[in-house]
């Protein structure tokens, strides 16, 4: 169904580049090696062994030939009596309200032996959001490994990224490796992050048939794929400053563009992939550097789908950027660059990006997380489950909790019944002021009962 170009007119910007550069510095984050030992230096960055991160799991080395050091080790979460939906989380301090690019990588390496020929398939989270459905089978198929990247804003200051076991396959999740590095200011800030996060779909440099283009070339280090379709490539004889982009992509992906050989429209299947119904985050580039061209004179009409992205956008060397920040988008998706009534030259485009943007999950309390947290840390063996967001995703709870429906997410009861727990209790789980039910038998528990008076709702202990 098409679309009015004025529902997503407040949707969309235009960017020019100022002319200033940025000397491109290392991005500043974590880069976690799933299943190392021990630090490491990799191509001048240096990789954290994930052991300070996680206390579930088990590290694994991987027998497969030729592999690079982030991709010859594992973390593998061996599913316990086949206990499904049950998440393992990396913890990571961080700046409240910094910008953060996540990417998991994962490699299967048939790391769960001959029984398991394929990959497994599980979900990955932020915090309580539900991220995305992580399936590498493909990829594994022809020897690659698989990445994902999504943008989410810190709410406190720790984040949660979490392996969540489902029911699609029955062996072992695992991942291979974590990286969460900062973003500029400017960088997708047309997004609300207080209530979305972004998850990448396509990110594509067009016209180009290298490898990946990543860091240094991008400050940010994020990942910038080749694309050639079956039209016209140029190359450009002046590179843009790119620093006053916003997004500020890097400035190998003005190198080369596609474009067509007359004064005609063009057609590009982009993404390549057919899209679930959704809303996406979508960002076109565009510089005109070709010395043939007089200025101003290479001036193109958009469409999405047949419908209107944007009209007479004049091309430039100094580039271009269109975002929309909320397009819906389902199946596969057709981008028609045409020239307008009054350009003298035929349309081209150099980079894109595609994100679906994603509903946060909500937050458990902050009070309930507080006492929770304390809790744990008065037990000596408390659940391996208990990292990340008590109560969110509701598939995903903490073993043992239970918690309220409905926008202010309670923890209600505590049934940790036969878990041989060892330990205390603290105090603190006087704050849990919701509960209605208290379970602790069959365990080993020691110390004082704390004064449970403040619990008006308990009914049962």
């Amino acid at each position: 169904m098409p679309f009015p170009f004025l529902l997503f007119f407040s949707s969309i910007f235009l960017s020019f580049p100022s002319i200033s550069f940025s000397q491109q510095t290392p991005p500043k984050g974590y880069l976690i090696n799933c299943g190392a030992t021990r630090r490491s230096v990799i191509d001048g960055r240096v990789w954290l062994p994930d052991g300070s991160f996680i206390s579930a799991g088990t590290s694994k080395s991987l027998t497969v030939p030729g592999l690079v050091p982030t991709l010859s080790t594992v973390r593998s979460f061996p599913l316990e009596n086949k206990n499904l939906r049950r998440k393992c989380c990396f913890v990571v301090r961080v700046y409240r309200g910094a910008r953060y690019l996540i990417r998991t990588t994962y490699y299967y390496g048939g790391v769960n032996g001959l029984d398991f020929d394929s990959p497994p398939v599980f979900d990955q989270i932020v915090d309580g959001t539900f991220w995305s459905v992580v399936n590498t089978t493909e990829d594994y198929g022809k020897g690659l490994s698989s990445y994902y990247e999504g943008v989410f804003e810190a709410k406190g200051n720790t984040m949660s990224v979490c392996v969540a076991s489902n029911t699609y396959t029955v062996s072992d999740p695992f991942i291979s490796s974590l990286e969460m590095l900062i973003l500029g200011d400017s960088i997708y800030n047309t997004t609300s992050f207080d209530s979305h996060a972004l998850h990448l779909v396509a990110r594509h440099s067009f016209g180009h048939n290298g490898s990946i283009i990543r860091y240094p070339d991008d400050q940010f280090d994020r990942y910038w794929q080749p694309y050639a379709d079956n039209v016209s490539v140029t190359a450009s004889k002046k590179i843009p400053a790119v620093s006053g982009f916003w997004n500020i992509p890097p400035s190998k992906v003005f190198e080369t563009a596609l474009s067509t050989a007359q004064l005609e429209s063009m057609e590009l299947r982009w993404p390549p992939s057919s899209l679930p119904n959704s809303t996406y985050y979508i960002a076109l580039y565009f510089a005109d550097n070709s010395d043939s061209m007089s200025s101003n004179s290479r001036v193109i009409d958009m469409h999405i789908n047949d419908v209107r992205y944007y009209s007479n956008l004049v091309l430039s060397s100094e580039g271009a950027a269109v975002f929309a920040t909320r397009w819906p988008l389902g199946g596969l998706t057709k981008i028609t660059l045409s020239p307008a009534a009054n350009s003298n030259g035929s349309p081209l485009i150099n980079a894109g990006e595609i994100f679906d943007v994603l509903r946060l999950g909500g937050r458990t309390h902050t009070r309930d997380v507080i006492a929770l947290e304390d809790l744990k840390n008065s037990l000596r063996n408390p659940p391996l489950d208990w990292n990340g967001d008590p109560c969110l995703p509701r598939d995903y709870t903490w073993t043992g909790v239970k918690c309220s429906e409905g926008e202010r997410t309670r923890v209600i009861s505590l049934n940790l019944t036969g878990m041989g727990l060892l330990g205390s209790l603290s105090p603190s789980i006087a704050n849990l002021t919701a509960l209605n039910g208290i379970w602790l038998s069959n365990n080993s528990l020691s110390g004082v009962i704390p004064d449970l008076s403040s619990l008006k709702l308990l009914e049962i202990l």
